[in-house]
């Protein structure tokens, strides 16, 4: 009686436990995701380029005569003055040209002298008939001849004197000059007449405050911008009023800012790129001519746009997306079109409405037609770094849920809350 009593009662509580074990458990929340609402402003309409710095005067120095390089007379790499002299060439042989030539001068101004006087005399003697009409005539042509030839011996003389001077061979502008490209003892020029064409490189001269900073524009940019201003989503600035930030090659900003200083007319049939220019300051050289540089230049202003966190925007075969919580609490995608960012963030041009709530954090976590739980998204503060983002992980393992916040959070909380509904 009593083996029956206990079987009964074993039998009782086998039905217990598969009743028990029968219950489904209960389904983990939904997960928590950091949003962000969209709202359209005006935000500055600023492009990036590459661009490469060159000087704002260059200038070569060559020997416009030919002879041996006696010397340079300054330092190389200095700052030097226009007029300033830089090589001296040796002068012996142009000074014995100027002076071969002062020579032919003087004893053809002596000639026409004679010749002067003498078609002066004959002048007053044709009138009492002791000379004829031939002879005046001869001696007035001897006098005019001499007068010629006294202005040609002077044009010698000039030219002469012109190529002594190029003996010296001084700056031809204001600026920093460069290395010598031919040492002392060497023979440059091409001939005695080399009038610089062809003459040889000696140095060469650039000023470099300020400076220029060339890049280009794809012609199709250019041809969207300036159809963007005609249907007013974008309002384009002056010229002179375009201003230009640059990057450094060691991804520091350079703290002056430059303005737009020319934009070509043509198209490069090559490239099919415009040539654009800016002119920027450069008081402490720390621009050099041929550095390569990253510019981001500022157009103008872009209106009724959205400002999204890149985070926020996926990309996939089709294009730019972005995840949107709709007022059921369910996820939609929308497709958006963002080409170009401004600082941390896209800049949104098509695709959202104003007051769309977009996921930022959290995205992983969803998929389109989902169920999610939503709160703001806060963005992380610079100066916080990485410190934030690791405290922002660790801290619901030691706090309670509710007090957790953000994706990380919310990855924990849900976890937490689907483990303790298992155990129940």
């Amino acid at each position: 009686m009593k083996s029956r009593s206990q079987r009964a009662s074993l039998s009782y509580l086998c039905l217990i436990v598969l009743a028990a074990c029968s219950k489904h458990a209960p389904p983990p929340p939904p997960p928590q995701v950091a949003v962000v609402k969209a709202q359209s402003q005006t935000v500055p309409l600023e492009r990036q380029f590459v661009g490469r710095l060159s000087p704002y005067y260059s200038a070569n120095v060559t020997a416009r005569v030919s002879g041996v390089l006696l010397r340079r007379t300054y330092t190389e790499g200095s700052q030097i003055r226009a007029g300033q002299l830089l090589f001296e060439i040796d002068p012996v042989f142009y000074r014995a040209q100027l002076n071969n030539d002062l020579a032919v001068l003087a004893e053809d101004q002596a000639t026409y002298v004679n010749d002067h006087v003498t078609a002066v005399r004959n002048r007053k003697l044709l009138p009492i008939g002791s000379v004829s009409q031939q002879t005046v005539d001869n001696s007035d042509a001897a006098e005019r001849s001499a007068a010629a030839k006294v202005k040609a011996d002077e044009a010698s003389v000039e030219s002469a004197r012109v190529s002594l001077n190029y003996t010296r061979v001084t700056a031809p502008i204001s600026g920093i000059a460069g290395q010598q490209q031919v040492t002392a003892g060497a023979v440059v020029g091409t001939s005695t007449s080399d009038t610089g064409g062809s003459g040889t490189l000696l140095t060469t001269v650039q000023q470099i405050d300020p400076m220029y900073v060339n890049f280009t524009i794809s012609s199709a940019d250019l041809a969207t911008l300036q159809q963007s201003q005609s249907n007013g989503s974008i309002n384009l600035q002056q010229q002179n009023q375009t201003t230009v930030r640059i990057g450094l090659p060691n991804h520091t900003s350079y703290g002056t800012a430059g303005t737009l200083d020319f934009s070509d007319v043509t198209v490069n049939a090559a490239t099919g790129s415009i040539n654009m220019r800016a002119l920027v300051a450069n008081p402490q050289r720390r621009l050099l001519p041929g550095m390569y540089v990253t510019l981001t230049v500022n157009f103008g202003q872009q209106n009724n746009v959205f400002l999204i966190p890149q985070q926020a925007v996926q990309r996939d075969t089709v294009g730019a997306y972005v995840f949107v919580v709709g007022a059921d609490g369910k996820v939609t995608r929308k497709d958006v079109e963002a080409t170009n960012s401004l600082g941390n963030n896209w800049v949104v041009t098509h695709g959202l409405a104003e007051g769309d709530q977009i996921i930022a954090t959290g995205v992983q976590m969803v998929r389109e037609g989902a169920q999610v739980k939503t709160v703001a998204w806060q963005a992380p503060a610079a100066a916080s770094g990485a410190a934030a983002d690791s405290a922002a992980i660790t801290t619901p393992a030691v706090s309670s849920p509710a007090a957790a916040s953000g994706p990380a959070a919310a990855q924990v909380s849900a976890a937490s809350s689907a483990s303790a509904g298992m155990t129940q």
